[in-house]
């Protein structure tokens, strides 16, 4: 199985210059742990979690005055779409992540986090109707 299986799309992300406090209120809303930070043309630039959100607010810094930019991890750790997904596993893994944007020619086209991998290997047992 490879990345482009078990990605989730369409990716939420932000650009450098959006307010960490609409970053949190996207996290917040869309129920994510994080998010990329990408260019206009969907080149990942960064990441920024909820942990990085989580910090700020213990140096008490305002969420209003901060850009996704000043927060973000720069230099993210990318899979390609072509992956091999017991690859994408062991980097989840040894890199302490829980989520991984999947790229295509350098440019977002899904993510994987920790829950979609346990979800693409389980069997259906619970359904819901209505």
């Amino acid at each position: 199985m490879k990345a482009s299986e078990v990605m989730q799309r369409p990716v939420l992300a932000t650009t450098l210059r959006a307010s960490v406090r609409d970053v949190a209120t996207q996290i917040v809303v869309n129920e994510i742990s994080g998010m990329p930070v990408t260019d206009q043309d969907g080149r990942v630039l960064g990441v920024i979690t909820e942990a990085d959100i989580m910090a700020a607010l213990i140096d008490g810094k305002n969420l209003e005055d901060l850009t996704a930019q000043d927060l973000m991890s720069p230099e993210p750790i990318t899979v390609d779409a072509d992956t091999p997904m017991d690859e994408v596993m062991r980097l989840l893994e040894e890199c302490g992540v829980l989520r991984v944007p999947v790229t295509s020619q350098g440019k977002v086209v899904g993510i994987i986090s920790r829950r979609d991998i346990i979800r693409s290997v389980l069997e259906p047992e619970f359904l819901t109707f209505g």
